[in-house]
């Protein structure tokens, strides 16, 4: 008999801190944290890490170059020759140049997908008969590679800006698309049915219900979308070539090919890889956080 009151007592014990354990982890997800993270902590976590894989690619490419295992500058400049590019076009007064044609041709294109994207995206994924009929569609685009737009586009519609954004659509269109698509499906139908018993029907539903719930996903789909919408313009600026179009990333990339110049080859390779990361890091990764932060996903540390 006291063997099974203290193993009742023990169970008891377990459940309540199971409990306990439980409750907290509730508060602390449901506890706006307003401290802010000390300046040191930060520049530890996040910035020197991403420092000392650059410092150490730039030694490993460095000891490439001094000790000539690498010794012909035709295929691996050094990376002062780089830098003397970096250089040379900020005294011309061209390389702000490169990169505000690129970018800002990248980001309207972008948020032109983003206007056509998500309502069709809705729409493939509310109407089960248009799902059907143009999903596959959709996921085919999806995986055609952005440089196969490029040769109609031109032929369609010149050698402009107009035909860089086609491409850029084309590109991104589909991946904003299907990220929404695969957001509203992971949707759990509780939530919809308790929309529905809310009161919340036709455009208030998706705006109110639908939308937010598939947040995740559409995120996703935007962050696809975005590189998507930026290769594709890459490749079109790297084949397309006209005065009128000014000369951006892509197409100094494809200059320094034609001038054999690796150095020049790898500076248009490195500010693409930039203005890549930059975007991702001042406008998708703040998003991100910050809906799974709403959500409990993601404990601010």
């Amino acid at each position: 008999m006291a063997s099974t009151e203290t193993t009742t007592a023990r169970k008891d014990t377990g459940a309540a801190q199971d409990l306990a354990g439980l409750e907290a982890g509730l508060d602390a997800l449901e506890t706006v944290q307003t401290a802010r993270t000390p300046l040191r902590q930060t520049l530890v976590q996040k910035v020197l890490p991403p420092l000392t894989a650059v410092l150490l690619v730039l030694v490993v490419w460095q000891g490439l170059v001094s000790f000539k295992i690498v010794d012909d500058p035709s295929k691996l400049p050094s990376p002062s020759a780089v830098w003397g590019e970096v250089s040379d076009a900020w005294l011309q007064g061209t390389l702000l140049d490169y990169i505000w044609t690129s970018v800002s041709r990248g980001l309207l294109g972008f948020l032109l997908a983003l206007v056509i994207g998500t309502p069709l995206g809705l729409v493939v994924a509310r109407v089960r008969f248009i799902r059907s009929a143009i999903g596959p569609i959709l996921s085919g685009l999806q995986s055609l590679p952005s440089v196969a737009w490029v040769p109609p586009a031109v032929i369609w519609l010149g050698l402009d800006n107009k035909m860089m954004y086609a491409v850029i659509l084309l590109g991104a269109v589909p991946s904003i698309a299907n990220g929404l698509v695969s957001g509203v499906d992971q949707v759990p139908p509780l939530f919809l049915r308790a929309g529905r018993t809310l009161g919340a029907t036709g455009l208030r539903h998706t705006w109110h219900i639908v939308l937010p719930a598939a947040l995740p996903g559409y995120l996703a789909g935007l962050k696809q979308g975005w590189a998507f919408s930026w290769r594709s313009l890459m490749a079109a600026e790297i084949i397309a070539s006209s005065p009128d179009l000014g000369i951006g990333l892509g197409q100094l990339l494809e200059n320094g090919r034609n001038a054999s110049s690796m150095s020049m080859v790898f500076l248009a390779i490195f500010l693409i890889l930039i203005v890549g990361i930059a975007i991702d890091l001042l406008i998708f990764s703040p998003l991100e956080r910050r809906v799974l932060r709403s959500r409990g996903l993601l404990v601010r540390s």
